[in-house]
């Protein structure tokens, strides 16, 4: 009989912790349920439904948007100039100071200008050269053209 009513007692027991459980979990679903229908009564319900669905995919219509939109620009930026590279310098031993200057602007591949501009007393000389991966294209380069263009490809 003892063990009858001990049998008996973990029974009941577990039938209470699983009660427990249970009114847990339908507590919170009355809870969120509540939160959603928050001023609504019966008849408005399903347009309130529809309605959080309908804003849910216009969210995702604009995040599909802006995932475009940002492969679009990644795929821009690679052209976009994005190493600078700059060396002054005194070509002429008869003028004083490093007042001439080398500016290389290129992209991701290398690809860009260098701008030369020699300063001597009696003007100031400007010069372009088009690069293209790294290499000069009509014009060889100088030492100093080449240690800017070097100096611009390590700048990240």
């Amino acid at each position: 009989m003892l063990m009858v009513l001990q049998v008996i007692l973990i029974a009941l027991i577990i039938g209470l912790v699983w009660i427990a459980i249970l009114t847990y979990y339908l507590r919170r679903l009355t809870i969120n349920y509540n939160t959603v229908t928050d001023g609504v009564n019966k008849k408005n319900l399903d347009t309130v439904l529809v309605n959080i669905i309908k804003s849910i995919q216009g969210a995702k219509k604009d995040i599909a948007k802006l995932v475009d939109r940002c492969d679009t620009i990644e795929i821009r930026e690679k052209s976009y100039i994005q190493k600078v590279g700059l060396l002054r310098f005194n070509p002429f031993k008869d003028t004083g100071g490093e007042q001439s200057f080398i500016m290389t602007l290129v992209d991701s591949k290398s690809t860009g200008v260098i701008i030369t501009a020699l300063y001597s007393r009696t003007g100031m000389r400007w010069y372009v050269k088009q690069v293209i991966e790294g290499s000069a294209t009509e014009h060889q380069l100088s030492d100093e053209e080449k240690k800017a263009l070097k100096f611009a490809k390590t700048y990240e």
